[in-house]
């Protein structure tokens, strides 16, 4: 009896030993090390596009509307014709106030030779001082009304060049607002716009202490100004960047703002004026920053914090995140550079878990 307790003693101290089951793994994890990169400090705003220069062109004479020489759409050049309005009623006028001036110097020519003789006259007491007053008179009205006559010849002339409408900047023509056939004139309104197409403005609104922060609240010269880049509405990046060459006086008491302006090529034609974009501003100096890849950040309650390896271990570093930067994104604090920061395998690993870490290709830098 006592050996069978024994061997059944033995039997179930043996027991945990066989139930037992094996001490999880590590975990396999794949990472990256957290780069120390020169970058450009940069902020964002929303801006829009305007043209340098607008032109509403209207009528400055009333007559009837005999031809549209241009497309709607078309890019035009300086002293590009647009309209031209019947001329035969200002040419006619022209002929008539050229007729008023030739009597006007005839008159002037006669008022002159009776007031020689007049002053003649009165040299060999053969005159009176009255009538050669009177002579002189008749000539200084002579004299004024020949300098109306040309006046009225010049205003004439000037009236006819105005038949023909021609484009006073460079740009792109917008839809005409009225057809051949329409009599125009000064009360008709705006006939088409022009707006200039290249270079642009870029406008935005900035917060005094975003745009201090910059360093960028003044412009020096146009070399030296800081840098833009802007984006379009789907995400895609224009092909060329601009620079800030002018800031507003004052701020904007409303809204604490300043109205900041950016001129930028448009070559192409890309750039429509009103366009909504979003402008990225470039600080002139570079600053050494912690990048990581976007992939690695996880976030909670208490804000964003990734998983380090250390000692073969899964620890959790709190960040504070700034810009992104292409698939990366800066690291204003937590992060000294170089560490081996987790990547791939998050969703198994809690504080403290081992794990076997393996390091994987970057994701490629540069912006978005």
């Amino acid at each position: 009896m006592a050996a069978l307790a024994v061997g059944c003693l033995a039997l179930t101290a043996g027991a945990p030993a066989f139930a037992q089951q094996a001490a999880p793994g590590p975990v396999p994890v794949g990472t990256v090390a957290a780069q120390k990169r020169s970058i450009e400090q940069t902020a964002d705003f929303v801006g829009r596009v305007e043209a340098v220069d607008r032109v509403d062109v209207r009528a400055r004479v009333t007559g009837y509307l005999e031809e549209v020489l241009f497309k709607d759409g078309a890019t035009v050049k300086v002293g590009t014709p647009l309209f031209r309005i019947e001329r035969p009623p200002f040419e006619a006028a022209v002929e008539q106030a050229q007729g008023a001036l030739e009597r006007a110097q005839g008159t002037l020519k006669n008022a002159t030779v009776q007031r020689q003789r007049a002053e003649d006259l009165l040299r060999t007491s053969a005159g009176s001082e009255a009538v050669r007053d009177q002579r002189v008179a008749e000539e200084q009205g002579a004299l004024g009304d020949k300098t109306t006559a040309e006046a009225n010849l010049k205003t004439a002339q000037i009236n006819l060049g105005y038949t023909e409408i021609t484009s006073p900047i460079a740009g792109r023509i917008g839809r005409t607002k009225l057809t051949k056939g329409n009599v125009v004139g000064p009360d008709s309104g705006v006939l088409v716009q022009i707006v200039s197409s290249d270079p642009m403005y870029v406008n935005f609104p900035v917060s005094q202490r975003e745009f201090l922060g910059l360093k960028a609240n003044t412009v020096k010269d146009e070399a030296h100004a800081p840098l833009i880049s802007i984006r379009f509405a789907d995400g895609s990046t224009y092909d060329h960047k601009g620079r800030i060459d002018f800031v507003d006086v004052s701020v904007d008491r409303a809204t604490d703002t300043v109205l900041v302006r950016a001129k930028i090529p448009n070559p192409d034609g890309r750039l429509i004026d009103g366009t909504l974009v979003r402008v990225t501003v470039q600080s002139d100096k570079a600053e050494e920053k912690v990048l990581i890849p976007q992939s690695a950040l996880i976030a909670d309650q208490q804000g964003a914090y990734v998983f380090a390896v250390e000692d073969g271990k899964a620890v959790v570093k709190r960040v504070k995140i700034g810009a992104e930067t292409g698939a990366y994104v800066v690291v204003d604090d937590g992060l000294a550079g170089n560490e081996q920061i987790v990547v791939e395998g998050l969703q198994n690993l809690r504080p403290g878990t081992p794990v076997l870490a393996s390091p994987v290709t970057p994701p490629p830098a540069g912006r978005s």
